[in-house]
């Protein structure tokens, strides 16, 4: 039986702010389970930010459409989503894990019950009154992700979340990631970093010129990829 999709994208498109220039990104049509863990790779503007941005609304689509599952039942959205450089609000790592759910229905006290949760779930515990701005990038990127998680979407959507960590910063932000998935949320993750790609991926994108060229599980794409601009990217990055 089929799975129902929680994130289905038809002929999405992106214009060029340039009149006459390429789209973006062009006729994207893709569907993600429940059970997807999807790695998108690609050269440096090939259109892999783009589509985590335009799938949450954060830019304009020129067509298509992009169709979620329902909001959660605490009237959230059914994803989330962690930028490569991690935004802090002007509080403490506690609060700023709280802020998102105090815009849906759930009670103050469970709010922050939830938060403290997740927060000893990234291993942040005793940060929880520090000032979220003063703390290191990793920590920064996991309080991140305890705010994305603390809404319990359906899609956790990470757009080159370690690639301003070190290698055991990296380590724990694919930990916390690789649990989320395996508790039941869909995982998209874009990453110029191969190692991880490898270890992470079920299902691999290889985006191009704004065009998704390769869509295969990640065990045919890392040793037979079908198109020769992912091998040849697959040889540089490896070199």
């Amino acid at each position: 039986m089929a799975k129902l999709p929680v994130l289905r994208l038809e002929n999405l498109t992106v214009g060029s702010r340039r009149a006459g220039m390429p789209s973006i990104l062009a006729n994207a049509s893709l569907s993600f389970a429940a059970d997807d863990c999807t790695v998108i790779l690609g050269p440096n503007g090939a259109g892999k930010s783009v589509l985590l941005r335009a799938a949450c609304g954060l830019l304009p689509i020129t067509q298509g459409s992009v169709a979620w599952g329902p909001a959660n039942r605490d009237g959230l959205p059914p994803f989330a989503l962690v930028f490569q450089k991690p935004v802090m609000l002007r509080r403490s790592a506690l609060d700023n894990i709280v802020y998102p759910l105090l815009h849906g229905t759930i009670h103050r006290a469970e709010a922050y019950a939830r938060a403290t949760q997740a927060l000893a779930q990234v291993g942040l515990a005793h940060l929880a009154a520090r000032p979220a701005r003063v703390l290191s990038g990793g920590e920064q990127q996991r309080v991140a992700l305890a705010r994305a998680l603390v809404t319990q979407p359906q899609v956790l959507m990470l757009d080159e979340p370690t690639a301003s960590l070190d290698p055991a910063s990296a380590a724990l932000v694919e930990d916390i990631v690789r649990q989320a998935h395996a508790s039941g949320v869909a995982v998209i993750w874009t990453t110029h970093r191969l190692g991880e790609a490898k270890r992470l991926a079920k299902r691999v994108l290889f985006v191009d010129g704004g065009q998704v060229v390769e869509d295969s599980p990640a065990s045919r794409f890392f040793t037979q990829p079908a198109t020769l601009v992912a091998r040849a990217y697959l040889q540089g990055e490896s070199a």
